[in-house]
């Protein structure tokens, strides 16, 4: 038996920098493979010591769902260190259409979500398949993120269809953008095979309860064009937009991810 670890490497991000990007590889005997789940805001995602906010226990989580039902992934954060304009830039998708103009002189400066993006499938995700016990393919592979990372992973579901299953868009950033906007650049990316959506929100703060309400307009957007097999809601109107609140959504959507294995 191999024991579970997490392996921390230093990418080159955009070519100007480089970023830690963690990965927790479960216990597993020689030869085993796993899925892997894509994670935004990797500095939250392991301990709860050294994270400002609190943490997703993602490791805790895929060990508990192995104890469970011998199924386990591989968990791969992306850090993101920087200061708040930075994450909402990193995980902002310029190509939806313009921000709302309030909003983009308070907290944005150059959205460059397609960048982080790019550097998911070009730099992280073969670094990765190379070094770890990966299995590889669309059936194998999610992406999770939450808040701005919610937004990201869903620009990421709707553009990249082919390379991700199963996709949790949790707290999503929604409202940052005009509802219009939003709408022609959903449906201008339907194709006949979509990646299983697991959008979550929560209401027990204002953020939440912000949030909450443009997921509702995304949803019923998504309700008249999106495969309706391929779409899983959750709302629990008493939670935050904490970790804590991700903390417990993960697990309903890593055991799924993981139940749909072939």
């Amino acid at each position: 038996m191999i024991d579970e670890k997490i392996v921390e490497l230093e990418l080159s991000y955009d070519n100007k920098k480089a970023k830690k990007v963690r990965v927790f590889v479960p216990a597993h005997e020689e030869g085993e493979t796993f899925p892997v789940v894509y994670m935004t805001d990797g500095q939250n995602l392991f301990e709860e010591e050294t994270t400002q906010f609190g943490s997703w226990l993602t490791h805790e989580t895929v060990k508990a769902e192995q104890q469970r039902s011998g199924r386990a992934a591989i968990i791969v954060g992306i850090h993101n260190d920087g200061a708040p304009m930075e994450r909402n830039n990193e995980l902002t998708p310029k190509s939806i259409g313009k921000i709302k103009l309030l909003l983009h002189l308070l907290t944005f400066a150059a959205p460059e979500g397609e960048v982080f993006a790019d550097f998911v499938l070009n730099v992280v995700k073969p670094t990765v398949e190379a070094q770890f016990p990966v299995r590889t393919g669309k059936a194998n592979t999610a992406f999770c993120g939450s808040s701005s990372g919610g937004l990201e992973a869903f620009f990421m579901a709707l553009t990249y269809p082919d390379v991700f299953s199963d996709v949790g868009v949790f707290s999503p950033a929604f409202d940052i953008f005009p509802l219009k906007t939003m709408r022609r650049w959903i449906v201008s990316k339907m194709q006949p095979e979509m990646p299983f959506l697991y959008l979550y929100t929560g209401g027990g703060d204002a953020k939440e309860r912000a949030f909450y309400k443009s997921e509702q307009q995304i949803y019923a957007i998504l309700k008249e064009c999106y495969p309706a097999d391929m779409l899983h809601e959750v709302v629990k109107p008493e939670q935050r937009h904490h970790e804590s609140a991700w903390e417990i959504e993960f697990k309903d959507f890593l055991s799924g991810f993981l139940a749909r294995q072939k």
